[in-house]
């Protein structure tokens, strides 16, 4: 049984059973405090923790999900994988152990002719907690289990909580027997290599305390609603059903694996190094593939940052198993959607985004390991000619910091080889390089916030009704108040306030568009100057501001309105986005795809998915494009819509939003189509005109153009164009030779520098003469020092240390030490002869003296090293520290 129709039979099963079948939700998950989904469970766990009211009573889904903490161990065992798929059927208060024992069991032993997987009951055992007397009982008298093949375990396997204060049951998991040839008899007790977990039942009923994650908390009662998570994984229930010996060998894996093999040359199961990383290649490719469709994009910081390393993983081990540096993925990719459409058919219409992201780290991730692995297996030389068995902290930071090594791939590399890695000093360099910039927590709206308060309000208030598509104004009533985190029933003046409405006209952040600005009054009581609207729980708009005046409290009848203009002119750049986004699209081709945007007044920047930089004609034409089409004053039409039905239409979705069954499109004609819940203007005349201020890069494959629009774009163009005659007017030159005139003047002004630099170098070289003939003795070496004037370029320094060095000749050690301030930070160069390195000065150990002693550090051969500092008023002292050092050890 193939695993598209495994996914498919379990939801069949449970939909005829009174579920409904709720969709995967996305890898990234919808919570704060999580980074991916890891369990089936974790879409309803706010449901769970009663922060919100489920929709329906019973659900069943197939869950995609990531879990990378066991990453290292992928590959090396049939067992560990970084993306797993969840069956799950779940009750909200609604049925318990009486019914979702006997559910599993008829769905796993039933005939596969009537729907069911066709298990033989007398392979499977199940286990239930210590003291679940009623979860036995059922097993026994209602669905007919053996008690002998019953087993009770602890706390450890058999109880489920969240490791925090909430709701917390036992658990009963049903095994299946695989044979005596797995190992000995006696059920999961005896061993659980032959007796596999297939499914697990946990029973919430309970309501724990503070206590430890697994065990030692208290049992504060009984839940007032019992609910029932289980969850069944389905990479190994296609093990078993399709008789294999462990995941990598079923019809998803498996695919994958043998495509890696075939196009490697490298057989399956000949060799336990190679089978390790053919492992690791087909989990890993399957896992990006995965990330890729649900918006993820390769980065430095979370989901990215994983996504990153998986495939950067996957690119190593496809070259150490080719012994070549040819280009696998996107073959594997394409193998990849073809073996999992079957359960996920948005693969298919994703494969041009998902072909070029994983294509273009592909090609970025070679030229890093090109210069990093050369860098890499110096610093391991290094290590072993010192005798030491780590690899530095500081090596490794270079090649993350310089070259883009992750440290993980490090320390795999430096295993290889038998060596470990320094990571504290690693991790400290990370940290302080870190302190650098400002984490963007803060620049998140919610950050890591407890969501539960706006939970309640959405329990006790509802959803909120907005209006603003057609309204800027309205009258509303005041259903909810949070001063500092917690619920109140007033606010008085000077408050920084949060407002829930039962109504409102205020558009809440999303989409890239920025909220609207405006006030809520309460007629002769109070008004709120709103600064910000978010939506912290889906449907509930939440007002932040602070009390103008006077004192706003619960059920107040209050007057919400916006600021208009500022709503127009963010509607005209949200509009002029939508217009970039098709110009891009068919300046570069479909593949182009939004990666983010945000939508202010007067002003808009649009991330989207190229491998190159734009050109400046490329850019012009686009520009052109836009404004050609907003001139014909195309009508904006917006409507609502099924989700199959708009993207039949050719609606475009921006990868990583979330929407529901019912989506709203904003169409211009033909030309642009989207689904989209921002406000727009009636027609594309009312742009005026969008001005392209520039295009960049933000990250691997990812490009920004931002633009002004409206008047602010007049505006730009007025001071460009009064910038253009200054320019003929102090030139002399009318306006249309100005780029033929400035060429000529930027041609001679580079000259004069260059010849400048000439003569400079040439003054600092003439003292080289001077500067050996007052060298002084210490002992058998020679050593010059000499502060050349400030403005002295470092490379000018290297040149004469060089030149002193040379005149000074090999008969003696020699030092030459010299040092400057080019642009107010100090540097310092130190060289050394042959005799003098024989002799044990080095110029690195020499130049970290001097760098010292200038509040920085520095490094280099023992020939010739460079190093600086921030002190320049310690200059003399650098260069005494060097004298002192060379006057002890010659």
């Amino acid at each position: 049984m193939e695993t598209a129709e495994i996914a498919s039979r379990f939801l069949s099963f449970f939909e005829k059973n009174g579920h409904t079948v709720a969709p995967s939700a996305s890898l990234v998950a919808d919570d704060p405090t999580l980074l991916f989904v890891a369990a089936g469970m974790v879409p309803f766990k706010p449901y769970f923790l009663g922060e919100r009211t489920a929709p329906y009573d019973r659900a069943a889904s197939v869950q995609k999900c990531i879990r990378t903490i066991d990453i290292e161990e992928v590959g090396k065992t049939s067992r560990h994988a970084t993306f797993f798929q969840m069956l799950g059927n779940f009750s909200f208060g609604d049925y318990f152990k009486e019914r979702a024992i006997p559910l599993a069991w008829e769905l796993l032993t039933s005939p596969v002719a009537q729907g069911g997987y066709g298990v033989d009951p007398e392979r499977l055992w199940v286990t239930v907690y210590l003291d679940d007397d009623e979860a036995e009982t059922i097993w026994r008298e209602k669905v007919g289990v053996p008690a002998e093949r019953i087993q009770r375990f602890g706390v450890e396997e058999n109880y489920w909580s969240m490791g925090v204060p909430g709701p917390c049951g036992p658990c009963s998991e049903i095994f299946y027997d695989r044979g005596p040839e797995y190992g000995a008899e006696g059920g999961p007790a005896a061993d659980e290599d032959r007796y596999v977990e297939v499914w697990n039942l946990v029973f919430m009923q309970y309501e724990r305390g503070e206590g430890g994650a697994k065990k030692d908390f208290p049992i504060l009662g009984d839940l007032p609603r019992k609910n029932i998570d289980t969850g069944m994984g389905l990479e190994r229930l296609a093990t078993l059903l399709q008789g294999v010996d462990n995941i990598y060998e079923t019809d998803t894996l498996g695919r994958i694996l043998r495509d890696a093999s075939e196009r490697t040359g490298v057989a399956y199961g000949d060799d336990e190094r190679s089978d390790v990383m053919l492992r690791v290649v087909a989990d890993h490719v399957r896992s990006a593939t995965m990330l890729v469709s649900d918006g993820v994009r390769p980065g430095n910081e979370k989901a990215g940052y994983v996504l990153r390393r998986v495939l950067r993983r996957s690119i190593r081990n496809l070259r150490l198993l080719s012994g070549t540096d040819a280009s696998y993925l996107h073959g594997l990719t394409e193998t990849t959607i073809g073996a999992m459409q079957g359960i996920y058919p948005e693969l298919r219409h994703d494969a041009d985004r998902i072909h070029e992201v994983i294509e273009t780290e592909e090609k970025n991730f070679s030229d890093t390991l090109r210069s990093g692995t050369a860098l890499f297996g110096r610093a391991a030389e290094r290590t072993r000619s010192t005798g030491a068995d780590r690899i530095s902290g500081a090596d490794a930071f270079q090649l993350h910091d310089t070259y883009g090594f992750p440290i993980d791939l490090t320390l795999e590399m430096a295993a290889e080889q038998g060596l470990g890695v320094d990571e504290d000093t690693f991790r400290t360099l990370m940290a302080e390089q870190r302190e650098t910039a400002k984490r963007d927590a803060k620049a998140k709206k919610l950050g890591n916030a407890d969501v539960s308060v706006y939970g309640r309000l959405l329990e006790s208030a509802g959803s909120t009704d907005f209006l603003g598509y057609t309204d800027h104004g309205t009258e509303s009533r005041v259903l909810g108040l949070v001063v500092g985190g917690e619920s109140v029933g007033a606010a008085s003046a000077g408050d920084q306030v949060e407002l829930v409405l039962d109504r409102t006209p205020f558009y809440a952040e999303s989409g890239g568009q920025l909220a609207d600005k405006g006030t809520v009054s309460a007629p002769g009581r109070g008004t709120v100057d709103v600064e910000d609207v978010q939506k912290p729980v889906p449907g509930l708009f939440v007002h932040r501001g602070t009390v103008r005046e006077g004192t706003i409290a619960l059920d107040d009848r209050i007057e919400a309105v916006i600021d208009s203009d500022r709503r127009a002119s963010v509607s005209r750049s949200h509009s002029a986005t939508h217009l970039i986004h098709s110009a891009l699209r068919n300046a570069l081709g479909p593949s182009t795809g939004q990666a983010g945007s945000e939508n202010q007044p007067g002003r808009l920047r649009f991330d989207f998915t190229a491998s190159n930089p734009l050109a400046t004609s490329e850019l012009s034409e686009i520009e052109d494009e836009v404004n050609t089409v907003l001139s014909g004053d195309i009508q904006v039409r917006d409507f609502t819509t099924s989700m199959d039905e708009a993207l039949s239409m050719g609606a475009l979705a921006m990868f990583g939003e979330k929407y529901g069954d019912r989506v709203r499109v904003v169409e211009m004609s033909d030309y642009s189509r989207e689904l989209c819940g921002g406000t727009h203007v009636a027609a594309t005349g009312q742009l005026g005109v969008v001005k392209l201020l520039g295009e960049s890069s933000v990250g691997s494959g990812v490009r920004r153009v931002e633009a002004a629009v409206g008047i602010d774009a007049f505006r730009r163009l007025s001071r460009e164009s009064l910038l253009v005659g200054q320019l003929s007017e102090q030139l002399k030159t009318p306006r249309e030779e100005l780029p033929e005139r400035i060429d000529s003047l930027v041609s001679r002004l580079r000259g004069a520098e260059k010849e400048i630099e000439r003569m400079r170098a040439a003054q600092v070289l003439q003292a080289a003469g001077e500067v050996a003939q007052n060298a002084r003795r210490h002992g058998s070496a020679l050593l010059a020092t000499h502060r050349a004037p400030d403005g002295t370029t470092a490379d000018d320094l290297r040149r004469l240390a060089a030149d002193v060095r040379q005149r000074l000749g090999d008969d003696d050690p020699v030092v030459v030490a010299v040092a400057a301030v080019p642009e107010d930070r100090p540097v310092v160069v130190v060289a050394v002869n042959k005799q003098g390195q024989a002799g044990g000065l080095k110029a690195g150990d020499l130049v970290g003296l001097a760098a010292r002693a200038l509040g920085g550090g520095g490094g280099g051969k023992p020939d010739l090293a460079q190093g600086g500092g921030t002190d320049a008023s310690a200059v003399d002292s650098a260069l005494s520290a060097v004298e002192q050092r060379v006057a002890q050890t010659s």
